[in-house]
């Protein structure tokens, strides 16, 4: 079982809402919204995303990774590496 099992429902509401903002992001560019406005609304969203992807990492933490440091060797280590990772993955984006 996945560490965001217990989340899973505020998880799932909240890539809902995303998925409004996104298609109400479509809709602005449909009916020629100013640019602005169009592009805090993408900040706006990419904002919410990092929010599920920080929730995501701090679950797998809590869960795999600590579960995977308590049996130790390389079980540990390469749920370390594959945190580790992950986070540069979210840095960079």
């Amino acid at each position: 079982m996945h560490g965001y099992s217990e989340d899973k429902d505020a998880l799932l509401k909240r890539l809902r809402r995303i998925e409004g903002q996104v298609r109400g992001i479509a809709r602005m560019v449909d009916e020629d919204t100013y640019c602005i406005d169009v592009l805090t609304q993408v900040s706006a969203t990419k904002r919410a995303l990092e929010n599920v992807a920080v929730m995501l990492v701090d679950d797998h933490l809590r869960h795999c990774v600590a579960e995977a440091a308590a049996e130790g060797g390389t079980v540990a280590d390469a749920k370390l590496e594959e945190a580790s990772a992950a986070i540069s993955r979210l840095l960079k984006s």
